[in-house]
């Protein structure tokens, strides 16, 4: 069984970025990881810990790429009380109200299906670092704890 599962919505590779530093870091700690960057609601079946890493696009919208998991959970709800998860979310804050909108907009879904968040979402915003995954570091450390306690590997 895999430890943790990347779903990634990218656009121009931002995310695909953070989420490979992440997997990269998960791997180190000797835990195993799938990524993946055409998500669907299939890839939650069998599992117990997801990362969502998500860039926002357009006016506060999710990317193309992670459309579909997003439509097939609102069409087709599923329980997810056996779910925890975590989002990374990438925009720009110079978008005001949408800023980091797609990854507020997954957040709020998995919650609203049962999953219960392992951490605060983490927004990573352009104006701050030109690298979306220079954005990630501090937050890894707390991450990589809480997975590898979650997995019981600790």
């Amino acid at each position: 069984m895999t430890d943790l599962v990347i779903l990634v919505g990218s656009v121009y590779g931002g995310s695909v970025e953070v989420a490979e530093r992440v997997a990269e870091a998960v791997e180190a700690a000797g835990l195993s990881v799938k990524l993946n960057e055409t998500p669907t609601s299939a890839d939650l079946k069998g599992c117990s810990l997801v990362l969502l890493v998500t860039s926002t696009t357009n006016q506060g919208e999710l990317p193309e790429s992670i459309q579909p998991l997003y439509e097939q959970l609102q069409q087709q709800p599923v329980a997810l009380g056996e779910l925890s998860y975590a989002v990374i979310a990438l925009g720009d804050s110079s978008y005001g109200e949408t800023y980091c909108a797609a990854g507020l907009l997954l957040d709020e879904q998995f919650a609203d299906l049962g999953a219960k968040a392992l951490m605060p979402i983490l927004k990573i915003d352009a104006l701050e670092f030109f690298q979306p995954a220079e954005g990630v570091s501090d937050w890894l450390d707390g991450w990589l704890e809480k997975l590898i306690t979650f997995n019981g590997k600790g």
